[in-house]
C-alpha cells in the first residue's frame, strides 16, 4: 500500500504500524524537537501505533482501505512537539506515567490535577503520609526506561464505569455516566487503567525531557522548553497566580461544584440557577475589593491586561461601577487607540504583520500622554480607525480632576515599557484578568483555561461578527503565540490577578456553541480541532438559563445581552 508521509512516498506492509514505518524512514531521532509523536490523517489525529493496512484488509482478490486512509488518499502528516496536537499527546503521555507511578508507589494516594503554572503542571497529592518527590522522580524514570507501549483497549462504556468503580475511581465513573458514546478507549498497564481524552505517544520512552519539584501539598511536573524541547523549561514559582487559582478551588468547594459531574447534577436539578447567583455575587465582591485597593493606594490610573476572551472590557466597566461607589470618576481608555499606522509597521520574516508585537503600539506617545494627564494637563487623545489602519485626531480632549481614575485596557497594559520611569509607584494600579477555571473533568483531567477562552471566542465571534468556527480556529494559534510572548510573561507584575471564570458557563456556552461545532464537516481543515472541543462538551449538559445571567455578567460579553455595550 502506497503512503505519502510528509510528502515522501513509502510502501506500507500489512500489519505494519506507523511507528515501524517512520523508524524505517529514519525519522525517529531520539530528540523531542524532531521526534514524531502522533500523525494527522484526513483531519484526525492518530497514534503512531495505528496500522494503515491491517492483515484483514488484504484479501486474495482485492485490497480494502481503512476509513481514514480512504479519506486521506494515503497522505499522512507527522506531528511533533512543535505542533499543538503533538504537545497535547506528549502531555497525556506524561499524565499516564505520573499517575501510574503514583499508583505503583502509593495505592492509597489521591492525586488531583490542579492547574498549569507557566511551563509546569501542578498536581495535589493527599491520602498518604509518606509521599516523596525523590521516590516519585525515580519511579517515573523507571517507567520511562521500561518503554511501555501505549495502546488502548476499546470496551463498552458501562464496563468502563464498573471498572473504575471497582478500582475506587468514582470521579471517573460519575463522569462516564454522562457519556453518550457506547464505548471507551482505556489505556492499561498491570492493574492500572486510565483515559486522557485523546491520543498519546507510542510508548512511555518518549518522556525523555522533564523535571519534578516538590510543593507544600504535592508536586509540579515541568514540561520541555517550548522554544527548545530538548531541554527542560525554566521553572519559577508563581505564588500570585497559584493563590488566585486556589481561591477558585475554594469557590468550587463552597458551591459544591468541583467536577463536570457536579455541574451536570446542578443543571439536571435546576440548582444551577443558584450557582449562577452565588458565582456572580462572588465576582461582584471581588470587583469591590479591587476598587477598595485602588482607592486605598490613591492610584490615578489602572493598567488592565489579559489574554483573548478573558473578559477585559466587562471587567473594566464593572470596576468603573465600583469606583463610582467610592465617589470616583472613572474614565475608560483603550491602548488600541495608540496603534501605529499599519503602513508604518515593518512585516516579519514571513512577510506578515505581527499585530500583537509591542512595536505596533506607540509606547512613547502613550507615556507622554499618561504623564501629562496625571500632572493635570489637558491632552488630546488619538482614535485608531481600524478600517483605514490609521490613527486619527478627532478633537477628543481629556483633563483629569481630583476624583478621576483612568482605566486603561489593552494587550500590552502590563508591559513595563508602557509606563514612564519617573511615575510615582502608587500612581498606577496593575490588574491582570484571566479565567482560571477550577473545574475538572475528573481528578486526573483538568479543563484548561485556554479551552474556556476558546469557547468564549468562538461564540462571541459568531454572535457578534458572524465569523465561522473555522475562521476563529484559524487565528487561535497566532493568538496563543502572541499571548505567550507579550502577556503571560508580565502577569506576575500585576497587583491583583482577577479570576474571570465562572463555574456554570460551560453549560451555558454549550447551548450556544454545540450547533456550530457539529455543523463542521470532516473535510474542514479544522475538523480535528473541533472534534477535540466536542469530546469535552459531550460530557457537559447544556443549561437553558440565559434569563438568570445578569446583564453585567462577564459571560454576557460572549453570549450577548451585555448592558455595557448598549448605546
Amino acid at each position: 500500500m502506497k503512503l505519502w508521509i510528509d510528502g515522501r512516498e513509502v510502501q506500507a506492509l500489512p500489519g505494519q504500524t506507523l511507528l515501524e514505518i517512520v523508524q524505517e524512514m529514519g525519522l525517529c531521532t531520539g530528540k523531542l524537537s524532531s521526534e514524531p509523536l502522533v500523525a494527522k490523517i484526513a483531519g484526525e489525529v492518530f497514534s503512531l501505533n495505528y496500522i494503515p493496512l491491517r492483515h484483514k484488509d488484504v484479501l486474495p482478490d482485492r485490497e480494502s482501505k481503512r476509513k481514514a486512509m480512504q479519506a486521506s488518499g494515503g497522505k499522512i502528516r507527522l506531528l511533533r512537539y512543535s505542533d499543538a496536537a503533538g504537545r497535547a499527546a506528549w502531555t497525556r503521555t506524561a499524565q499516564f506515567v505520573l499517575f501510574l507511578a503514583l499508583h505503583e508507589l502509593w495505592r492509597g494516594a489521591r492525586a488531583t490535577m490542579r492547574c498549569t503554572l507557566g511551563s509546569a503542571l501542578y498536581i495535589k497529592v493527599s491520602g498518604i503520609s509518606d509521599f516523596s518527590v525523590d521516590m516519585l522522580r525515580e519511579r517515573v524514570a523507571d517507567i520511562v526506561s521500561r518503554n511501555i507501549p501505549l495502546t488502548f483497549r476499546r470496551i463498552p462504556t458501562e464496563q468502563a464505569i464498573a471498572l473504575y468503580r471497582e478500582r475506587g475511581q468514582t470521579d471517573k465513573a460519575r463522569l462516564l455516566s454522562y457519556r453518550s458514546y457506547p464505548t471507551l478507549d482505556v489505556y492499561e498497564y498491570g492493574d492500572f487503567a486510565d483515559y486522557y481524552y485523546g491520543e498519546m505517544a507510542p510508548s512511555t520512552a518518549y518522556l525523555r525531557v522533564w523535571e519534578i519539584h516538590p510543593t507544600a501539598d504535592g508536586f509540579v511536573f515541568v514540561f520541555p522548553d517550548a522554544a527548545n524541547p530538548d531541554v527542560v523549561a525554566p521553572y519559577r514559582e508563581m505564588e500570585n497566580y497559584y493563590h488566585v487559582y486556589s481561591e477558585g478551588i475554594e469557590w468550587g468547594n463552597l458551591m459544591g461544584c468541583r467536577t463536570v459531574a457536579d455541574l451536570n447534577e446542578m443543571v439536571d436539578s435546576g440548582s444551577v440557577r443558584e450557582l449562577i447567583r452565588v458565582n456572580e455575587a462572588l465576582h461582584e465582591k471581588r470587583f469591590s475589593q479591587v476598587a477598595d485597593m485602588i482607592c486605598a493606594r490613591g492610584a490615578r490610573a489602572v493598567m488592565l491586561a489579559g489574554p483573548s476572551s478573558s473578559g477585559k472590557t466587562t471587567s473594566a466597566n464593572r470596576l468603573a461601577t465600583q469606583l463610582r461607589v467610592h465617589g470616583k470618576k472613572p474614565i475608560l481608555m483603550s491602548l488600541d487607540d495608540y496603534y501605529v499606522d499599519r503602513d508604518k509597521i515593518a512585516p516579519g520574516p514571513d512577510g506578515k504583520l505581527d499585530l500583537e508585537h509591542i512595536n505596533t503600539i506607540d509606547t512613547e506617545l502613550f507615556g507622554v500622554h499618561l504623564r501629562a494627564l496625571l500632572a493635570g494637563e489637558t491632552v488630546e487623545l488619538p482614535s485608531f480607525n481600524f478600517k483605514s489602519g490609521k490613527r486619527e485626531w478627532r478633537g477628543h480632549k481629556l483633563q483629569l480632576d481630583a476624583d478621576s481614575v483612568i482605566i486603561i485596557e489593552g494587550l500590552h497594559a502590563l508591559n513595563p515599557v508602557m509606563l514612564p520611569k519617573d511615575l510615582a509607584p502608587d500612581a498606577v494600579f496593575k490588574l491582570f484578568v484571566c479565567p482560571l477555571l477550577p473545574l475538572n473533568l475528573d481528578l486526573h483531567n483538568r479543563i484548561p483555561s485556554s479551552y474556556l477562552r476558546l469557547l468564549r471566542r468562538i461564540v462571541r465571534d459568531f454572535e457578534g461578527r458572524g465569523a465561522s468556527v473555522s475562521r476563529t480556529l484559524s487565528m487561535w494559534d497566532s493568538v496563543r503565540a502572541g499571548e505567550a510572548k507579550w502577556i503571560f510573561p508580565y502577569q506576575d507584575q500585576a497587583d491583583v490577578i482577577f479570576n474571570s471564570s465562572t463555574l456554570y458557563e460551560l453549560s451555558v456556552l454549550k447551548k450556544h456553541i454545540f450547533p456550530l461545532l457539529v455543523a463542521v464537516e470532516p473535510d474542514d481543515e479544522y475538523y480535528e480541532e473541533v472534534r477535540a472541543i466536542v469530546k469535552v462538551l459531550n460530557f457537559i449538559h447544556a443549561a437553558d438559563v440565559d434569563d438568570e445571567i445578569p446583564p453585567t455578567s462577564l459571560v454576557r460579553e460572549f453570549i450577548g445581552g451585555n448592558s455595557f455595550y448598549r448605546k
